[in-house]
């Protein structure tokens, strides 16, 4: 979590909002790593899940991420939970929670989905305080 929240930082220097993801593999190293770059790149799915999934499955040649954990700094929404789904990630690790538009437990839980084939093992709540801290601030200051 405290290489995603390096990643968070980077995403509040360019003006985006400071979400950081990495994906580790099975042995848990560090596969990929991204944050959010919506406002760098005008691109609406540069969400930091997204594009560390996109380095991750790059990366391994291949779009199983089966044995691969996800690692966030915020509840993913329901765009990212999708990207979870697909991608077959086998763990997510999140933050914060995300009232408002969280889709892994908070407002909706996409990925533990009785109707969809793949259901990833979830663990929230990983330096939390932390991680919205970082939301909070930059926030604050806008």
């Amino acid at each position: 979590m405290r290489t995603a929240l390096t990643e968070a930082v980077r995403a509040a220097r360019s003006g985006d909002v400071p979400v950081g993801a990495v994906v580790l593999d099975g042995a848990g190293t560090v596969i990929a790593a991204a944050h959010n770059e919506r406002e760098l790149t005008g691109d609406p799915t540069a969400h930091a899940e997204v594009l560390a999934i996109r380095r991750a499955a790059e990366r391994l040649s291949g779009w199983r991420l089966t044995d691969c954990t996800l690692v966030v700094t915020l509840e993913p929404c329901t765009m990212c939970a999708g990207a979870i789904t697909q991608s077959r990630v086998g763990r997510v690790v999140y933050g914060a929670r995300d009232e408002k538009a969280g889709a892994v437990g908070s407002l909706w839980d996409v990925v533990r989905d009785r109707r969809l084939n793949h259901r990833p093992e979830v663990i929230e709540g990983v330096l939390a305080d932390e991680c919205a801290a970082a939301l909070t601030t930059f926030f604050r200051d806008r």
